[in-house]
């Protein structure tokens, strides 16, 4: 009996998945069972450090506001700084904070104030 390679449908999917592992190196981009194991694998990592990637900015952002705070004042630290921002309503996120801390210093203090 003569073996059946099957269909164009088989061979579309393929060459799609193909076009996804283009860029991987040796048998991850050349062997279809390996190529799908490689994009499961892709996938998971991207999807779980999309939020690690948010964890880290912002982590980034705190430590450069506690780090511009501390500076000049000794006592004073970040939670005492956000909560007075809290009071005050003055409601900046942290990316916003941490930018103005970084590139004018003399507004981040009068913010402070």
């Amino acid at each position: 009996m003569t073996r059946i390679t099957r269909g164009y449908i088989a061979r579309r999917r393929r060459t799609k998945i193909r076009l996804f592992a283009s860029s991987f190196r040796g048998a991850h981009s050349r062997l279809t069972r390996t190529i799908m194991q490689q994009k499961i694998r892709a996938l998971v990592s991207s999807h779980r450090d999309r939020d690690r990637q948010k964890r880290d900015f912002r982590r980034l952002w705190i430590t450069r506001i506690n780090a511009v705070i501390r500076k000049n004042t000794v006592s004073y630290s970040y939670s005492h700084f956000i909560h007075n921002l809290y009071k005050n309503r003055l409601l900046f996120n942290r990316k916003i904070l941490a930018q103005i801390a970084i590139l004018n210093t003399n507004f981040f203090y009068m913010i402070s104030n």
